[in-house]
């Protein structure tokens, strides 16, 4: 199909109601196949090319995305309302959940249904592990999950894995240091489950009582994808390909105490970055809280930045396919 915008011609994407994407909802990266990988990072390269040369496409004009946030959002409401419109549609922005009817009693599916009047796509941010299971299972039109409490993030897992591809050219044969909160830190439960169909192996740093969950090991094991855990960042600074941080998760303690004694327990600066590879990728989900230094921002092994943008690029990729359009 070609479009054209400001007189320029460009290569659209062919309507794709084959491929298995369209009406799918997006709640787990379990979900995925390698194939469905490969086609999603695909689909993302065309977007990133439609934005670079021209900014936007009227591919799905007509359409209308509901962001649906009961949690605080910057990045990933921005990023899926910045892919929306880039794509041409509309958004309907809910964001302060706790005023609206949810706080007189009404219930996730009720608040599902009635947005699919409107939308024909629901992000969901939820605090709860499953509740976009459960909107899907009620929903007609497709649900994306945008993080549901510590369970998983699939939209930001995708785009990690895209960022890891573009900055490395692959994703088979890399050494991936986890590094930060791995209890709760859903972006590493959803990338872990990710990059195990690759050949690639981990190591996972971080105090003993934040910890990757032993369900995230097992599921390497089975996969036979091997590991190392330490609590040291040092161990893998000179040896892995892509160290990924995370923030210490201040919402998710019970107990401020365990907080206080774990938030400040690594951080990346220029000199231990001297030590790091030539040609590796420093990632992070953000927002960071004193996991990274500024003064890192510079080098340009530091990807979290282009890591946010290539979000916009996967997020236009999914809508797209979702709704038929990729």
């Amino acid at each position: 199909m070609v479009m054209t915008r400001n007189g320029t011609k460009i290569v659209g994407l062919a309507p794709d109601r084959q491929h298995g994407f369209y009406g799918r909802d997006i709640v787990s990266v379990r979900q995925f196949t390698r194939e469905d990988l490969s086609y999603i990072l695909s689909v993302s390269d065309e977007m990133r090319g439609i934005v670079r040369r021209v900014g936007a496409t009227d591919l799905l004009k007509g359409h209308v995305l509901a962001n649906l946030f009961y949690e605080p959002s910057t990045r990933t409401s921005s990023s899926f309302s910045a892919a929306m419109s880039r794509l041409g549609g509309s958004v309907i922005p809910i964001h302060g959940v706790q005023y609206s009817s949810v706080s007189k009693g009404e219930s996730l599916p009720d608040t599902i249904r009635t947005l699919e009047c409107y939308a024909d796509v629901i992000v969901l941010r939820h605090p709860e592990v499953g509740a976009s299971e459960v909107a899907a299972r009620y929903a007609s039109k497709p649900i994306i999950s945008a993080g549901d409490g510590v369970g998983e993030h699939p939209t930001q897992g995708l785009l990690d894995l895209y960022t890891i591809r573009a900055e490395l050219g692959a994703v088979d044969g890399l050494h991936v240091a986890m590094v930060g909160d791995l209890k709760n830190g859903r972006t590493v439960h959803s990338l872990a489950r990710l990059l195990r169909m690759y050949d690639t192996r981990f190591t996972f740093v971080s105090p003993e009582i934040l910890r990757l969950p032993e369900e995230n090991k097992l599921e390497l094991a089975e996969a036979g994808r091997p590991f190392a855990e330490t609590d040291n960042v040092e161990d893998v600074i000179g040896t892995a390909d892509v160290i990924y941080v995370t923030r210490v998760q201040k919402e998710r303690f019970a107990d401020l105490r365990e907080y206080e004694a774990v938030k400040d327990y690594y951080t990346i600066t220029p000199a231990l970055m001297s030590r790091a590879k030539e040609r590796m990728a420093l990632m992070h989900p953000l927002p960071r809280v004193g996991e990274i230094q500024y003064d890192v921002d510079d080098d340009p092994r530091a990807a979290y930045f282009r890591q946010m943008e290539n979000g916009m690029y996967v997020r236009m990729a999914l809508l797209a396919a979702v709704l038929g359009k990729a």
